[in-house]
């Protein structure tokens, strides 16, 4: 995942965590002033939010203060375009969010090298990815995913193995 997306998921998708637990909640006045300013939008309602909510606030506002400019501005850039996206599209991200989640960590750690993969490839191959993809039926999808997952991933989470190609008999 991106730092912005960390960071905006923090932000944003906890709005409606219930769950409390036994952390203790941190009043406004005890923050440090940086995260106080990062915070500002929540100071009139921190007291109230769970505990366990804070905290991730409090997470993401550290990174935040550990971003260099540039990351700031692409987040800033990419949260805008979260903004723009229409509800029913936001709230099915937070729905694969939450099944991401809820997956294994070796299985979360394995999508995140995947996306490294795929990110990490020249933009003309990952244009060209998503237009076959986007031509592929359901079935063709269900196909390419399980021969994905059959192949197997490389050392470190890398691109998955390719099958040797062979020619038509």
């Amino acid at each position: 995942m991106t730092l912005f997306w960390a960071v905006l998921f923090n932000l944003l998708l906890y709005a409606s965590a219930g769950a409390q637990s036994e952390i203790p909640g941190t009043p406004w006045s005890q923050l440090a002033p940086e995260e106080r300013q990062t915070l500002q939008r929540f100071s009139d309602r921190w007291d109230q939010l769970p505990p366990e909510r804070q905290e991730r606030l409090r997470n993401g506002a550290r990174r935040w203060s550990e971003m260099t400019p540039e990351q700031k501005d692409i987040a800033k850039q990419n949260y805008q375009r979260w903004q723009q996206l229409p509800p029913e599209q936001q709230q099915r991200f937070r729905e694969r969010l939450d099944h991401f989640r809820q997956l294994p960590p070796e299985e979360q750690q394995r999508l995140r090298g995947t996306r490294q993969w795929f990110k990490s490839l020249p933009p003309e191959r990952r244009h060209e990815l998503k237009e076959r993809w986007k031509n592929l039926s359901p079935e063709e999808r269900r196909q390419f995913r399980r021969e994905m997952q059959g192949a197997g991933q490389g050392a470190g989470g890398g691109p998955p193995r390719s099958r040797p190609h062979r020619p038509a008999p």
